[in-house]
């Protein structure tokens, strides 16, 4: 493809991300999450104490999943590049205020991410081991009634987890060596995106069992680690903190200039990587908490909350906080990696952008491996609930491993845009669905707060809110 055809492939992305978050995406998150607010009282805060109680519940068996660990690999698959990157992008192309439309719509996208992992857990499946599964696709497909609807969300599903975030993955890896002075830009890109592809395909073939263990032993200390530095550097920037967040809330409100230029403005651009961070009514967490053994679905809807918080009110805030208050520039050139890399460096030296490229190789690696749990998920749907063959399933890692090299060279903007695409595909399908079954989730949360009132242990039953049992594998 010569450069003027890629060149128009970008435009053409760049127009439909566009059009895509403003107006359609913007208008249907902010109906969405006001709704689900109002409609539950702000579960999101009111019960927010209570979540994190949950968190302390052991599994009703040691065999099963707990809603602490389907709330782990929901919050693993949130947290990566887009913590760091992400949010970087958002600031140096939006501006400060970004980060303000960031924390309002993690608050009020909360409340989503309550709704739909309740009904992943009220219409999840059960397989021959007697363990659950389940997500959008089958509480689309059972309570809704339409297969048709449940197979396409699992395609923007499959576009999005196999395609753009892992194109979006290698890119934002790859940018982190800028920074480095034996950086080539014709030939460093190319040779990350070949180690990053041949150890990805090498894991999602079967080998690499170790590597994988590793990783997600380090990755947690990894993302401590990053918040502790990141206090460091805004600590060491304390005379600063005022004047940051003055600037940040009258960045936010300079509404002339954000409809000025509304979709590169800084609401626009809060909203796109707070969603692509936090992934709050994307659909993708409720595959997660599914997994989860619980005695009433609303303890896996609460839990569900506070990994969204966790990754933006706690990841994204260190990492817009560290760079603000550092006082380094922020442009276009920089947005990304450097802008961080930069902003570290002024408290750790030539060590700050290193830790960076650590941290950034290990979350980029287990986010890319993480995803595809999600992708394994919507093949099965898609192949009538059963596993695809093993020749089926080489072939499609193989392509994966591709992809992880493919975005590794493409330019910056396609690889947003195409991440931007696919998930916003998956959030227009699953938002909307999530309104129209929204009262079985909220009827489910006035059951667990009513047995909570009365003292008793919340035990769920389907017939207690209306639900036909028969129809559901679970909740007897």
């Amino acid at each position: 493809m010569g450069s003027s055809s890629l060149i128009g492939v970008v435009d053409i992305l760049d127009k439909i991300d566009s059009v895509m978050y403003y107006p359609i995406l913007i208008i249907v998150m902010t109906i969405a999450g006001l709704y689900f607010t109002v409609r539950t009282k702000g579960v999101q805060i009111r019960l927010f104490p209570e979540s994190v109680r949950l968190l302390k519940e052991p599994p009703e068996d040691k065999k099963n999943v707990s809603s602490l660990q389907a709330m782990l690999v929901s919050t693993a698959s949130r947290v990566g590049t887009g913590n760091i990157v992400g949010v970087s992008t958002a600031i140096c192309l939006g501006g400060p205020g970004a980060c303000f439309w960031m924390w309002l719509m993690c608050i009020v996208g909360a409340s989503s991410a309550f709704i739909e992992s309740t009904l992943a857990q009220v219409y999840k499946r059960k397989n021959e081991d007697g363990e659950c599964y389940g997500g959008p696709a089958y509480y689309i497909e059972k309570a809704l009634k339409a297969p048709f609807v449940a197979a396409v969300f699992c395609v923007f599903l499959i576009a999005t987890y196999a395609v753009g975030f892992n194109l979006l993955c290698s890119y934002n890896l790859q940018s982190t060596f800028e920074t480095y002075s034996f950086y080539d830009p014709d030939k460093t890109p190319i040779i990350v995106g070949l180690i990053l592809a041949v150890l990805t395909g090498y894991c999602l073939l079967g080998g690499g069992k170790r590597i994988v263990k590793l990783t997600s032993i380090i990755v947690p200390v990894m993302g401590i680690a990053y918040v502790l530095i990141s206090l460091i550097v805004i600590f060491r920037n304390i005379v600063h903190i005022p004047a940051m967040f003055k600037m940040i809330f009258e960045d936010a409100f300079d509404f002339k200039a954000i409809f000025g230029g509304m979709a590169g403005s800084c609401l626009i651009y809060g909203v796109k990587r707070g969603l692509y961070s936090n992934e709050a009514g994307v659909g993708s967490a409720p595959n997660a908490s599914a997994s989860a053994k619980v005695s009433h679905p609303a303890k896996q809807g609460l839990v569900q909350t506070l990994s969204v918080y966790i990754d933006t009110l706690l990841l994204c805030t260190a990492t817009a906080l560290m760079c603000l208050s550092s006082g380094v520039e922020r442009s276009k050139a920089v947005s990304g990696a450097p802008y961080v890399q930069n902003a570290i460096s002024t408290v750790f030296g030539k060590a700050g952008p290193t830790f960076i490229t650590v941290a950034m190789v290990l979350f980029a690696f287990t986010t890319l491996l993480g995803n595809l749990y999600y992708v394994d998920n919507a093949l099965i749907f898609l192949n009538k609930k059963r596993q695809p063959s093993k020749l089926f399933m080489q072939c499609f890692h193989i392509v994966c491993a591709i992809i992880v090299l493919i975005g590794a060279v493409i330019p910056m903007n396609a690889a947003w845009a195409a991440a931007d695409i696919t998930m916003g595909g998956m959030t227009l399908i699953n938002l909307p669905v999530c309104m129209l079954l929204g009262d079985v989730a909220i009827k489910t949360l006035k059951d667990y707060e009513k047995q909570k009132k009365e003292g008793k242990k919340p035990v769920f039953k389907a017939k207690d809110i209306g639900l036909d049992d028969t129809e559901l594998d679970f909740w007897k």
